[in-house]
């Protein structure tokens, strides 16, 4: 049975990574609902938050594929009770109707709105929360002259994870790199490499 699944995936930051993920789904016919992308708590390592509704065989071996491109490090993939997830949301409404309305100001504070800009013709509030909770507040301020709305992807944080950095020296424990050989030649141009005059 399909349900909501949300991919982590963390990455090395190359061009083009995002491109060949996206290929991934769309071969497969798989509608992504939110994707993100951000640094992660590591240096040099991205984070990409993918969420999709599909079976857990389909999203199984679609993590399996994405661990296949060069630059994945680790790949996870997480039902919504596994994380601790968030939205952001940004609503853009007349500004003299939350002025001569009190019961849309009492509605915005109801929903932890705030307000991030304010200007004579419109105000802009944001909130953040999970879907529901911001498609609610778009419901509510559609009678009031809602301007604009917009959504971000969805972030997320996999509750029993240790932070990815641990996973890193776990391997690295189990994998250790190979050590440096210094190239006996290094120093030895000159006796290599005679000049020839040109």
């Amino acid at each position: 049975m399909k349900q909501e699944f949300t991919i982590t995936v963390y990455t090395e930051n190359h061009i083009g990574l995002l491109n060949r993920i996206a290929i991934i789904f769309s071969r497969r016919k798989i509608n992504i609902d939110s994707l993100n992308t951000s640094p992660s708590e590591i240096e040099g390592i991205h984070r990409f938050t993918i969420v999709i509704d599909e079976t857990e065989d389909v999203v199984r071996k679609l993590v399996r594929q994405i661990e296949k491109q060069v630059e994945v490090l680790k790949a996870y993939y997480n039902n919504p009770e596994e994380i601790v997830w968030q939205e952001l949301a940004l609503y853009k409404v007349p500004t003299d109707v939350i002025a001569e309305k009190v019961k849309v100001e009492r509605l915005l504070r109801q929903y932890g709105a705030r307000a991030v800009v304010i200007r004579k013709d419109y105000t802009v509030f944001e909130t953040t929360g999970h879907r529901e909770e911001t498609e609610k507040l778009v419901e509510v301020l559609a009678p009031y002259g809602l301007i604009e709305f917009v959504r971000s992807a969805r972030i997320a944080i996999i509750k029993d994870s240790k932070g990815f950095h641990e996973k890193l020296k776990e391997f690295e424990e189990e994998q250790p790199g190979e050590e440096v050989v210094e190239n006996e030649y290094l120093n030895q141009r000159e006796a290599l490499f005679p000049d020839t005059g040109y």
